[in-house]
């Protein structure tokens, strides 16, 4: 199994926290999480391959914000494929009223300018989206993981009606990580609901790579 990508072509990884891992900071210029694997895997299953791989998560970011540095963190750089993990900040926006809310109809509303401006500006860019994940099974009446749960299939079928409509390559995560917590704890792949560890990172790594071999 290999990738569709050629040699000579360029991947931007964009997203959130889980994206960023680091990147900005000590992890130069990959991060330490799934971006890094990435281009790992890349390295060990397809060496002949030249590959640019760039990082512009950001941690924090909402959709808002990924439109408000698309210009210049996505078309700008012309890469020939875009992968975007997005959307559980978006989600603990509803629980922090002091911010603005980011439900999931403004989500859509946003996400679907972003890939237009995106298909419309870079004609010939592939895309693949990451659903947002949250990795626990509560199910508690009323705490505040339950909540989290209970409002996060809206999310998720926003990246998956996306995907849909602009015909991009998708990565189910939630659904990835709920398969896997029928078999092992949670604190196998992440200290919390929201930041993976290394093996949830290579989890995700493990499938952005099969979604791009597909």
């Amino acid at each position: 199994m290999q990738s569709i990508l050629e040699s000579g072509e360029t991947i931007l990884f964009i997203g959130d926290s889980i994206t960023d891992c680091g990147r900005r900071n000590n992890e130069k210029p990959l991060g330490a999480g799934y971006v890094k694997l990435f281009h790992d895997l890349m390295a060990i299953r397809e060496p002949e391959k030249n590959i640019t791989i760039i990082n512009r998560g950001i941690g924090g970011n909402t959709v808002i914000d990924l439109q408000n540095r698309w210009s210049d963190d996505a078309v700008s750089l012309k890469p020939d494929f875009i992968s975007i993990k997005i959307g559980i900040n978006d989600l603990h926006r509803q629980f922090r009223p002091e911010m603005e809310t980011i439900d999931p109809d403004k989500f859509e509303k946003t996400f679907d300018q972003i890939l237009s401006r995106t298909v419309g500006k870079l004609p010939e860019c592939k895309l693949l989206l990451i659903d947002p994940f949250y990795l626990s099974t509560d199910t508690s009446p009323h705490s505040f993981r339950k909540q989290v749960l209970d409002i996060l299939p809206g999310y998720i079928e926003v990246v998956h009606k996306m995907s849909s409509k602009y015909q991009t390559r998708l990565v189910k995560t939630h659904e990835m990580f709920q398969n896997l917590l029928n078999y092992h704890r949670t604190d196998l792949f992440c200290p919390e609901p929201v930041h993976p560890n290394l093996t949830g990172h290579l989890a995700i790594a493990e499938a952005v790579y099969s979604a791009l071999a597909k």
